[in-house]
């Protein structure tokens, strides 16, 4: 399958979701050439000592988004990974508050790079929470 058609297919079912997302509590909500959404309810268990939401799940919500949208551009047996990963922060999140909805898309797309950003937000209010970049390398299908 293309990046594209197995994320396809976890929405709809036929693909189990990635391990991280039952930890975490996220879903992946829409994919499309080059974009991919993921959505979050805030809770209790993503605080961090000072009664807000752990920044490190902003970052995860990003980084999924932005790796899923780089995803969407995989040909069959293509893979990538993340080489940089850069996030700013801009208000905090709550449990109990805004469903959170980190929206990604790719940027460029090269033969071995891609860079793509995401931005977390209210999923009701739309305030962005948080931006994120990220610089992807991209390997081609291995050949037998």
């Amino acid at each position: 399958m293309t990046g594209l058609e197995l994320l396809q297919a976890m929405i709809e079912g036929g693909s189990p979701p990635p391990p991280v997302a039952g930890l975490v509590g996220f879903s992946l909500e829409e994919v499309g050439e080059g974009t991919a959404v993921f959505v979050l309810e805030p809770v209790e268990e993503h605080l961090n000592p000072l009664g807000t939401m752990h920044g490190g799940i902003h970052a995860t919500l990003l980084d999924s988004a932005m790796g899923c949208a780089v995803h969407t551009t995989l040909a069959a047996g293509e893979t990538y990974t993340t080489l940089e990963l850069k996030v700013n922060y801009l208000r905090p999140a709550f449990p109990g508050g805004e469903t959170l909805r980190a929206e990604g898309r790719v940027l460029h797309r090269g033969a071995t790079v891609a860079l793509a950003e995401a931005r977390l937000v209210g999923a009701q209010t739309g305030k962005l929470i948080a931006h994120g970049t990220s610089t992807c390398l991209i390997r081609a299908a291995l050949r037998t």
